[in-house]
């Protein structure tokens, strides 16, 4: 009988996709203005931009979560966490409409050894229940049932009740750790 592996499920939008860059970008394509991440630092995305509707809007775009950029070495680490690890990317797509078919077209673009049996587009992430969830947002982990890891980003700059990854190098090493453990308890 094979054993069965732990499992992660792996936020979308500020953990495999860049949305601080794509948000920045078309801010400045449409008003001419360039935001640094430092000014985005502590504050909730819209509020990061002087037209605090601005991210509403894009959000509500065609094509702005299709065109997304891949957070470096994400590819490359969930390929090695594969491995040792069920991966499931948990995405909530519920509250944009317009998202489903663009996340799950991007998905399949940069992430297509990920099966669609592994692909979780949802409204409210409680009901994941995964040994570790990699997420941006304090709304998800705090209700994670398993490890919580939060992948930083400017509007969690200041929230520290959650064990923090700051790249994917970092929750690479962090696996390697878990990886490491894990032999030395069989």
């Amino acid at each position: 009988m094979k054993n069965k592996k732990p499992t992660i499920a792996i936020d979308m939008d500020g953990v495999l996709a860049d949305i601080e860059t794509q948000f920045i970008d078309w801010y400045h394509r449409d008003y001419g203005i360039l935001i640094s991440r430092e000014d985005m630092l502590g504050k909730p995305e819209p509020e990061a931009f002087p037209d605090k509707d601005a991210v509403w809007r894009f959000v509500n775009t065609p094509g702005f979560f299709r065109t997304l950029p891949v957070m470096p070495n994400a590819v490359a680490v969930v390929k090695e966490l594969m491995n040792d690890f069920d991966i499931y990317i948990v995405t909530a797509a519920m509250e944009f409409p317009l998202s489903l078919f663009e996340k799950y077209e991007w998905l399949q673009e940069h992430f297509p050894f990920i099966s669609w049996k592994n692909i979780v587009m949802c409204g409210d992430k409680s009901v994941i229940n995964t040994d570790y969830l990699i997420d941006d947002h304090c709304k998800n982990l705090d209700f994670c049932k398993g490890r919580a890891i939060m992948f930083s980003a400017a509007h969690n700059s200041n929230i520290d009740r959650h064990e923090r990854v700051n790249t994917w190098d970092e929750v690479r090493a962090l696996f390697n750790e878990v990886r490491n453990l894990t032999e030395h308890v069989v």
